[in-house]
């Protein structure tokens, strides 16, 4: 039985995962610094995902079918997620840095399908794998081995979690204080290192640490401006997201509580999404191999 977003959101060990996860993602950031950045932000996330969905869809048989410009761009601009031009932007540079490629024979056809390269499929694979094993965390599942061990599922599990999201507004708007990062530049990226390296143990009923942290060498790991980070750093002080124990020094940096609770809330939809695709998939898996 998968569990519900309420669930997840209620339960104390799913912190504990999504800081597993938020590590699992800053290793695919440092394995693939510019594919990673494709998740970076939400609204490329929204966009990487679908794109990702429509291509697992496409049958040669149905020129309507597919990953092409036009479908992207109509199942985003639908949500108002971004504009037309954005999506067409995105498109040129997932082809410019060759993490998609038209569809053998449609070079010169219209319309033009693409399909990601053998370096997004890894990724997308792994990001499946990262947050089925962020869930047996929870429960001791076996969710990431039965993945590995029959990769098949992936085909059907990957478009349902997608599309679930891409419809389901409570994901695709983010609250107030996560959009203050999410929908930024590397903002994603951002949270996912502070993520990563937060204090569970800490006894302060307010604040969590996160450690030190150094302006100029993060924003150059995530390949951002040390004035764009800055920035975010500091609207999020002003909100109350976060701030420094050693002011004005500000290299010692804590998370509010109230963020974290806004956060795994806000992350218990996508990860609801995520087991009830798995589930569904396993069972029709199971009932056809019987």
């Amino acid at each position: 039985m998968a569990f519900t977003a309420e669930e997840l959101a209620q339960n104390p060990s799913f912190v504990v995962s999504i800081r597993f996860l938020a590590g699992q993602m800053r290793g695919m950031f440092d394995a693939g610094p510019r594919l990673a950045r494709l998740l970076a932000s939400h609204q490329r996330w929204l966009l990487t995902q679908t794109a990702y969905a429509l291509h697992l869809e496409y049958d040669p048989r149905d020129v309507t079918s597919g990953f092409t410009a036009v479908r992207l761009t109509g199942k985003i601009t639908a949500h108002k997620i971004a504009s037309r031009n954005t999506v067409l932007a995105f498109i040129e540079e997932l082809f410019t840095y060759r993490f998609i490629a038209h569809t053998p024979g449609d070079e010169r056809r219209r319309p033009r399908h693409f399909e990601p390269a053998e370096v997004s499929h890894q990724a997308m694979f792994g990001w499946l794998h990262s947050n089925l094993g962020a869930l047996d965390l929870i429960d001791g599942g076996n969710r990431a081995a039965f993945l590995h061990e029959n990769p098949v599922l992936f085909r059907q599990i990957q478009p349902r979690i997608a599309y679930n999201c891409l419809e389901d507004s409570r994901w695709r708007e983010p609250p107030e204080q996560v959009a203050l990062f999410l929908w930024t530049e590397a903002g994603g990226m951002v949270i996912d290192h502070f993520m990563s390296r937060l204090d569970l143990e800490g006894g302060d009923p307010e604040r969590l640490a996160i450690g030190r942290v150094e302006t100029r060498p993060l924003a150059g790991d995530f390949m951002m401006s040390r004035t764009h980070l800055q920035r975010l750093l500091a609207k999020g002080a002003q909100r109350g997201c976060l701030g420094w124990y050693d002011e004005p020094k500000k290299s010692q940096l804590w998370l509010s509580r109230d963020f974290l609770r806004e956060y795994v809330g806000w992350q218990a939809i996508k990860f609801a999404y995520v087991d009830e695709a798995f589930e569904w998939a396993k069972a029709r898996f199971e009932s056809e191999n019987c």
